[in-house]
């Protein structure tokens, strides 16, 4: 099972992959630099899912929901029951 921990050093993770600051990656997500390190250290033990898609955007990622021990994201089943070519 995945963390909010596991969450916030992924967080971490794509800033640092991206080659951003905490700095860059609020001004580009439009949050405060204080609001990515605190979602990276998860120091109020909780983190807001809005800002959390804002700054994985901002850093080149998307999030992505996945069964454990599967391949296809929701978007994919979606697809196939919509009958279409998933991306």
């Amino acid at each position: 099972m995945t963390t909010l921990y596991d969450i916030a050093d992924m967080l971490k993770e794509a800033r640092r992959d991206a080659k951003l600051s905490q700095e860059e990656l609020g001004r580009r997500a439009g949050v405060a630099r204080t609001t990515v390190a605190r979602m990276e250290s998860l120091s109020r033990g909780d983190m807001s899912v809005s800002a959390l898609l804002r700054l994985l955007e901002a850093a080149g990622y998307d999030l992505k929901l996945v069964r454990p021990g599967h391949q296809r994201t929701i978007e994919d089943i979606l697809a196939e029951q919509r009958g279409q070519t998933p991306s």
